[in-house]
């Protein structure tokens, strides 16, 4: 480590990684910028998945000021966060087989969707069923996850895929296996993860191309404003009420 101090080090960490996703996804988060205009002009519906602290991306673009008002969390009871007691149930609900399917069966999820699913390693079953079996309904799938998992570890699924391996779109956060940036001699293991910061830019990079190419396209994109602005309550209960039949949240 150089002689700046760990909080430097872990902010310069995170520009770094943050320009890489930035010149080496341009394109992909492009082409999924531009899956969600689509779907918002077909008609379709918007939802986001993740489980652990992979939920936290997802979250941040649902109900969110200068986000899609369309863009729904799709919620498995028990993996949305560490509120759940014991916190380590979360971790092993994403390893078991057959809960996706349960999931989707009773989820508003339908052909002509389409879902950004959010998974750092992409290795446990619980991601690569949700792509798998959302594909098959007809659902466009994006995946956001660390591509070097594939190449470092094994998958947890028994087809032997990860979650990059059955999406429309894949966005690669970059992050090393591990997602720990910063080591310390006195410190026994890495530490300082950055995945949140990163995924969280290429959801907010995707959404805001999804906008811009709305609006070049003519169409007004369902922003939703700020509450705390003046005007932002009358703002948003018009787009809420305009798109009230693709919006879940409410419900």
């Amino acid at each position: 480590m150089s002689d700046r101090k760990p909080a430097g080090q872990f902010i310069d960490a995170a520009i770094d990684l943050l320009r890489r996703v930035r010149d080496e996804e341009a394109d992909s988060i492009e082409a999924a910028g531009t899956l969600l205009a689509d779907t918002v002009q077909s008609g379709g519906r918007l939802f986001a998945f993740g489980a652990g602290h992979s939920s936290l991306a997802a979250q941040d673009v649902v109900y969110r000021a200068g986000g899609l008002a369309l863009m729904n969390l799709l919620t498995v009871p028990g993996v949305v966060g560490v509120d759940v007691m014991p916190a380590t149930l979360g971790s092993a609900l994403e390893r078991v087989d057959g809960l996706a399917s349960a999931v989707l069966d009773s989820s508003p999820l339908r052909e002509g969707d389409a879902l950004v699913i959010i998974s750092l390693s992409g290795r446990n079953a619980l991601p690569v069923e949700m792509a798998m079996n959302a594909r098959a309904l007809g659902v466009r799938v994006i995946g956001v996850t660390s591509v070097a998992y594939a190449s470092e570890t094994t998958s947890r699924h028994t087809s032997g895929t990860f979650l990059k391996d059955h999406c429309d779109i894949v966005l690669d956060s970059k992050i090393a296996v591990g997602d720990a940036e910063l080591t310390l001699d006195t410190v026994p293991a890495p530490f300082a993860p950055a995945s949140t910061v990163v995924t969280s830019a290429l959801m907010q990079a995707m959404t805001a191309t999804a906008a811009a190419t709305l609006a070049d396209r003519g169409t007004e994109p369902p922003l939703l404003r700020s509450g705390n602005v003046d005007g932002g309550h009358e703002w948003n209960s018009r787009v809420l009420d305009q798109y009230g039949d693709r919006i879940f949240y409410r419900r």
